[in-house]
């Protein structure tokens, strides 16, 4: 696939809503994934991660694609903003393992700065109710690898404390996604005081 088709599919990911995703007030499901920060494997788990606050948990459809690489590099930008309102990041998509460190490490996306976890079946994404799309064999990355996995949607999930979803954004760019999603974690963190 040419790169001009590959960043219209995913400008089409970034512009379908969600039409069913899990709504701010409902229960967030709790997941532990095999995860990648800076390069390096562990086990993620949300229960641990709102044991120090606010979580947010967003899915994406695959690294080193247009979108979702800028939307990586936004939350890399902003992620002393989140720390400082007291939340952690986490990326969910469907990549494996093997990608997730790569692009976790890489400092043009990721950097380091916070994790990426491997969703490889889908389930956790359709655990949030979330559509996941078929791949299609022979699509390659920005940087000509093969992608080989199906894409979630892009949403991301504002976890509260108490584990109880406080907002969900979809439907906008992905720096924009960004903004919202720290906007939302200030105002949760505001009402918190």
């Amino acid at each position: 696939m040419d790169k001009r088709r590959l960043l219209s599919l995913c400008a089409c990911l970034v512009s379908v809503p969600a039409l069913a995703a899990l709504q701010p007030g409902v229960t967030a499901p709790k997941f532990t994934a095999q995860a990648s920060m800076a390069g390096k494997p562990f086990t993620f788990s949300l229960k641990d991660a709102l044991a120090k606050g606010p979580v947010v948990v967003y899915f994406y459809p695959s690294a080193y694609t247009g979108g979702c690489d800028l939307q990586a590099h936004t939350f890399a930008e902003t992620n002393e903003k989140f720390t400082a309102a007291g939340a952690t990041i986490v990326g969910v998509s469907l990549d494996s393992i093997e990608r997730l460190n790569d692009f976790s490490a890489d400092p043009n996306f990721c950097a380091g700065k916070f994790p990426t976890a491997s969703d490889a079946d889908g389930r956790i994404a359709r655990s949030y109710e979330l559509q996941v799309h078929q791949g299609k064999p022979g699509q390659k990355d920005v940087r000509g690898a093969e992608i080989g996995h199906d894409f979630a949607e892009r949403t991301t999930f504002i976890v509260a404390r108490d584990g109880k979803i406080a907002s969900t954004i979809t439907g906008v760019a992905p720096d924009e996604n960004v903004a919202q999603a720290l906007k939302a974690v200030e105002s949760l963190t505001a009402k918190a005081k």
